[in-house]
C-alpha cells in the first residue's frame, strides 16, 4: 500500500490533473504498460513536451502494477488491498503473501498483453484479483464455502464490473485472480494436505517468471 500511495503522490506532483484521470499525464505515461510502448515505443505530446516511451521498456510489466488513474482508482485497489491483506497475511506470512502479490501484479500484465495488447494499462488491480483468488481458493481447498464468508460474492462482483464496465483491464483481472488461485493451491493447502514448505514459496514465484515469459511472448509476437 506504501508503494502505490507513494507512487501515486509522485504522479501527482508532476501533473495534478492525474486526480481527475483525464487522459493520460506525464507520470502514468511513464510507468504505464502497451505493447507498442515496449516494442516499437510511442510518443506521448504533452503541454509544454513531447516524451519518447520505449522501446525495450520492460519494467513497465512491474511498474504498471503501481500507476493509478484517478482518486477512485487508487482508493478501490487500495480498501480491497487492505481488506484481502487483513485475511491472507496473518493465514500465509508477509514473505509468502508478498509473493502471491507479485505473482498476480506479473500475471496482470501478462493477461493484459495477451487479450488487450493495445490498451494502455496501469493499477494494482491485478495484484488485488490475484489475493481475491488465492482467498477463494483457500476457503475452497479448507472446506470453507467462500460465499459463506462474504469473498465469493466480492469476486463475483468485480468479475461482473470487469466484463459491464468500459476501459476496464480485463486481461489483467483475468490473469490476476488465475494466477492468485494457482499459487493458493499451494500456499494454502490445509494441513493434511501440505506441500513441502519450499513449494509454497516457489509456486508463486515460478507463476510470476511464467506470467513474464506469456508478457515477453505475447508482445514479441507483435513485431
Amino acid at each position: 500500500m506504501a508503494l502505490n500511495l507513494l507512487v501515486f503522490a509522485w504522479v501527482t506532483a508532476l501533473d495534478p490533473s492525474s486526480l481527475a484521470s483525464r487522459g493520460i499525464t506525464r507520470g502514468q505515461a511513464y510507468l504505464g504498460l502497451s505493447a507498442d510502448i515496449i516494442n516499437p515505443g510511442v510518443v506521448f505530446r504533452f503541454a509544454d513536451s513531447v516524451y519518447l516511451a520505449g522501446p525495450g521498456e520492460w519494467y513497465r510489466v512491474l511498474s504498471s502494477g503501481f500507476v493509478h488513474f484517478g482518486v477512485i482508482h487508487i482508493a478501490f485497489n487500495m480498501y480491497l488491498l487492505y481488506m484481502l491483506g487483513q485475511i491472507l497475511e496473518p493465514a500465509i506470512g508477509r514473505l509468502r503473501f508478498i509473493l502471491v502479490y507479485f505473482s498476480a501484479l506479473l500475471a496482470g500484465s501478462a493477461g493484459a498483453m495477451v487479450l488487450q495488447p493495445d490498451g494502455f494499462h496501469g493499477g494494482a488491480s491485478g495484484a488485488v484479483f490475484g489475493l481475491m483468488g488465492a482467498a477463494f481458493v483457500g476457503y475452497r481447498v479448507r472446506g470453507i464455502n467462500p460465499f459463506a464468508t462474504g469473498i465469493g460474492t466480492l469476486l463475483v462482483l468485480n468479475l461482473f464490473i470487469t466484463f459491464a464496465i468500459p476501459g476496464i483491464s480485463i486481461g489483467g483481472h483475468l490473469g490476476g485472480v488465475i494466477a492468485g488461485a494457482i499459487s493458493a493451491l499451494v500456499v494454502m493447502a490445509p494441513s493434511h494436505k501440505a506441500y513441502p514448505k519450499w513449494m509454497t514459496y516457489a509456486t508463486p514465484a515460478v507463476v510470476g517468471l511464467v506470467s513474464v515469459a506469456i508478457t515477453v511472448l505475447a508482445i514479441n509476437a507483435r513485431i
